[in-house]
């Protein structure tokens, strides 16, 4: 939980916040029921889905990003507020870390798509749940797997003999997310919005601690 929030007791902000980790942990939840039971997870170290690719983000996304850098990050955060942002080479997410092997340098802060991206199902033509896995997985790995799986979409019915469970639909999550602030379903990348939602929060918590 970020504390941070508690410091903008009173403000639209601090509702904000207090649903995002509220649909996050939502997210982190069902997503545990779907890892443990399929065992189906990402390749340790992998990040291609980082390369050639910045997140849009929802303005309840990026304060929830801002409101967990100013916490956990303060001198990124006080960086990023000025537009300079750590990992930004201009063919990656601008927090990819290529020396960590883990590669987010702000996982707990990540947005929508990343919690999503390949642990995630689909809705079909008939609203039944697909899987597909993710395009950057291992063929050699799906070969591995038990029964040996391929690049292509599985059906209701197959994810459950495969797997005996079904993952969370991305679609359902993303509706939680634009409830949060019906008002303004708009995306802007990273490197434009977030730098204006640190400054946004850095200015109310001040006011109202003065």
């Amino acid at each position: 939980m970020i504390k941070l929030i508690d410091k903008l007791e009173g403000t639209r902000e601090k509702e904000v916040l207090v649903q995002m980790e509220e649909a996050y942990k939502r997210i982190s939840f069902e997503q545990e029921q779907w890892f443990q039971k399929s065992r189906f997870t990402c390749p340790e170290g992998c990040g291609s889905c980082c390369h050639n690719f910045e997140p849009d983000l929802l303005e309840c996304e990026a304060l929830y990003m801002a409101a967990w850098l100013l916490e956990n990050q303060s001198e990124t955060a006080e960086k990023v507020g000025q537009g300079i942002f750590p990992f930004d080479n201009g063919k990656t997410c601008p927090f990819y870390n290529p020396d960590n092997p883990y590669h987010c340098s702000i996982y707990e802060g990540r947005p929508f798509v990343c919690r999503l991206f390949g642990a995630s199902g689909t809705k079909g033509k008939t609203g039944e749940t697909v899987f597909k896995p993710c395009k950057f997985y291992p063929l050699k790995e799906l070969e591995k797997r038990n029964p040996p799986l391929a690049h292509r979409q599985y059906s209701e019915e197959e994810v459950k003999s495969i797997f005996g469970i079904l993952p969370p639909v991305m679609s359902d999550m993303m509706e939680s997310a634009v409830s949060i602030n019906p008002e303004n379903h708009d995306t802007v990348i990273i490197r434009e919005i977030l730098p204006a939602a640190i400054q946004r929060l850095k200015w109310i918590i001040s006011m109202i601690q003065d």
